[in-house]
């Protein structure tokens, strides 16, 4: 790195972090100073600030970086992970701190490294390359590019050289083979990855678009579920195990609908498997990323914010569906774990926590913050208090992970009573907290913070907590807040600033979100704002000559080609969420361009529907919602509105009990249904109370039973099928 400016420039951002930073390197100088400072300190994204003082010279994804590549004649060495990823941690002390790799990537390529949370669309691409040629994908992803970004070699990790990790090659051998065959003959190289490029555009093309599917796909997905269905442990047969690889809020609308108690009870297993896991944390609530083993026990330590956004939405409906308050339980013990834990000051939420921490020896072990020995519960509780403790969570002297026992609730332990159990929990606590705890990832992603908005509101309505409206609205309010002068919707917020065009799954979430809201509120704004992002999505993401959503907009960078999501994996994809969306706008507001944007969105995935529905699993919510009647539902109160309202209440309280598949709801005052949300909404427009008491009308495509003051009455006619 021979630039003068350049230098002064790592050298400013390197002081502005002030006396309190700590480099994360093992290359120091005597004073404590990092040996190495590269491009990545003057990016924002946490992840690629973990590699700021990599002795790799690393360069952000960026048009210069290529430039460079092609004036020095170079390929491009692409590594993509994120922040809170335990593999990539490991690559990164193992290779990217190795000054003997480091010196040969520096000379022979230019490094580019990508946080794929922050580059989706970069992550897409790359990934579908590395599944295509390797049969799977995963984190951290190594690719190796010609400098005009076409792929022609890769993997996820590498070992840092031979013999490591048993490997019989490792990534020094694999950068040294490379560069010789660059030097040798670059055209082939050339050649070989515009074929590849050209077939992976070929493999990307979105099939053209089909009939809308009907419902017995729905049926087909269900039995299909049922064939992987682990009958002990619950969710999908074969490890590792994650929450997403099972349809549970399929199962639950199915289950509903049918009556069929086989559906029910696998919801249930899975459910009461995953809570009593060490996948939940037993101490401070919230779920880790995935189990490495087949009874949920022993995890991968990251908390993700859209894992547990959407489960906390899973076991809520969970709750619904089977009439079990303590899947509720664990719907508010996520929700208070993000509430209390990873809240920002502006009422967002941040991205992630990490799965590695330090010991007390300082180094960086994952689950060390989690885990326990027997040891230590005994120091923290004392010894009585924690022969109960042992007890009740599963731990043991000979432990689940290197000695150390994840806290779990083991099939046949000694229960304990509630305030008991809170009283030990509490203490275990608060001796964990004195531990160092894992990273942060401290950056705000529009998609995951809409939602953990979703959840946050359906709750506050089923479970008649005040607190989750108002973080629903100060969240929403606040993502509101981060567009621009020109209302532009940033991808996410960094240090309380917007960053980033917004992706296709950011406006498709915040409109479902801002929807959500809407019902909860009864404020015709949220409604308003909801169509906003949607008719946005449709300008700037759709797919005009098939329909379906691309992932990147008209003003994002082109790349090889334009991810159109088809997907369902740990959080619901773009075009599943989109799907619903329209269909919930088309029932509330009685639109036709808004049913039939749904019903394309669907149809572009027909094929991929009738072959393999529980690749979209979450579409299969939106195609219930097209082939079956919706419940449009208004309560008429006397003032106020919103789901809340304490008129309401009685009447609501029938959805804390039961399941209730597709129902657009509206709690509102004769004058607001005579106003402009009456406008909005015209199959409310002109409902009244009936003998001046709160008034609930069930209706279908604007044909309503008759209202009634009973909530009993009320609940009768929402259940019927």
């Amino acid at each position: 790195m021979h630039d003068p400016t350049l230098r002064a420039q790592l050298a400013s951002a390197l002081s502005s972090k002030g006396a309190d930073y700590v480099p994360r390197t093992r290359h120091k100088l005597a004073d404590g100073s990092p040996r190495h400072t590269n491009r990545l300190i003057l990016t924002s994204s946490p992840y690629l600030a973990q590699h700021a003082h990599n002795p790799v010279d690393w360069w952000p994804w960026c048009d210069e970086a290529f430039s460079t590549a092609k004036l020095q004649d170079k390929p491009v060495l692409l590594s993509v992970g994120y922040s809170t990823c335990h593999w990539c941690h490991v690559m990164e002390e193992e290779s990217f701190e190795d000054e003997e790799i480091a010196r040969f990537a520096n000379e022979h390529f230019v490094c580019v490294k990508v946080d794929r949370e922050e580059r989706p669309d970069v992550d897409a691409v790359y990934m579908a390359f590395i599944q295509g040629i390797t049969g799977r994908g995963g984190w951290p992803m190594t690719v190796l590019l010609t400098p005009s970004r076409q792929p022609f070699y890769g993997g996820t990790y590498f070992p840092p050289r031979a013999g490591a990790r048993g490997a019989r090659q490792g990534l020094l051998e694999i950068l040294r083979v490379i560069v010789g065959r660059y030097r040798e003959d670059p055209a082939a190289i050339t050649a070989q990855a515009e074929r590849l490029a050209s077939e992976l555009r070929a493999l990307s093309a979105p099939p053209a678009a089909g009939a809308l599917p009907s419902y017995s796909v729905v049926d087909v997905a269900v039995e299909q579920a049922r064939s992987a269905f682990d009958p002990e442990h619950g969710g999908r047969r074969g490890i590792p195990k994650f929450p997403s690889a099972f349809p549970l809020r399929v199962l639950c609308r199915h289950g509903a609908r049918t009556g069929d108690s086989s559906t029910l009870a696998m919801v249930e297993k899975t459910l009461d498997r995953m809570a009593d896991g060490g996948m939940f944390d037993h101490l401070s609530g919230g779920f880790h990323r995935y189990s490495t083993d087949h009874q949920w026990l022993v995890p991968h330590f990251e908390k993700m914010l859209y894992d547990n956004a959407t489960l906390a939405l899973v076991y809520l409906e969970g709750s619904q569906a089977l009439a079990q308050p303590r899947h509720a339980l664990t719907t508010r013990a996520v929700l208070d774990y993000l509430l209390r834990e990873m809240r920002t000051p502006d009422g967002a939420f941040y991205a992630a926590t990490d799965a590695d921490s330090a010991t007390p020896e300082g180094a960086m072990e994952e689950g060390a913050f989690f885990t326990w020995t027997t040891h230590e519960i005994e120091s923290a509780l004392g010894l009585e208090d924690a022969r109960d403790a042992i007890a009740h969570w599963g731990a043991s002297e000979h432990g689940h992970l290197d000695g150390r026992s994840v806290l779990h609730r083991p099939k046949g332990a000694r229960p304990l009573d509630a305030s008991r159990a809170e009283s030990l929990r509490a203490r275990l606590r608060e001796a964990r907290e004195r531990r160092p705890a894992p990273l942060r990832d401290d950056k705000v992603i529009v998609a995951w913070n809409a939602l953990t908005i979703t959840a946050l509101a359906r709750s506050a309505i089923v479970l008649n907590d005040d607190r989750y409206r108002v973080a629903a609205v100060r969240c929403a309010e606040s993502i509101l807040r981060a567009r621009d002068e020109r209302g532009s919707l940033p991808h996410m917020i960094v240090g309380g600033r917007g960053e980033g065009l917004a992706f296709g799954d950011d406006r498709a979430c915040l409109a479902q979100a801002l929807l959500d809201v809407f019902e909860l509120e009864g404020d015709v704004r949220w409604l308003d704002a909801s169509r906003a992002q949607m008719d946005e999505l449709e300008r700037e993401h759709g797919d005009a000559q098939d329909g379906g959503y691309f992932l990147s907009g008209t003003a994002h960078e082109d790349l090889l080609f334009r991810e159109k999501p088809d997907y369902d994996g740990a959080s619901p994809s773009l075009n599943s969420v989109a799907a619903l969306t329209w269909a919930r706008l088309a029932t509330l507001c009685d639109d036709d361009v808004a049913r039939s944007r749904a019903e394309r969105t669907i149809r572009a995935f027909s094929s991929l529907l009738s072959r393999r529905p529980l690749a979209l699993d979450h579409m299969l919510l939106a195609l219930d919602w097209m082939t079956r009647p919706a419940r449009e539902v208004v309560i008429v109160v006397r003032e106020g509105s919103g789901a809340l309202s304490a008129e309401a209440r009685p009447f609501l309280a029938a959805l804390e009990r039961s399941i209730v598949p597709n129902v657009a709801l509206v709690v509102a005052t004769e004058e607001a249904l005579s106003g402009a949300l009456g406008e909005r909404v015209p199959w409310a427009r002109g409902k009244t109370r009936v003998d001046d008491r709160a008034t609930a009308y069930v209706c279908e495509r604007g044909v309503c039973q008759l209202p009634t003051n009973d909530p009993d009455a009320f609940a009768r006619q929402l259940s019927e099928r």
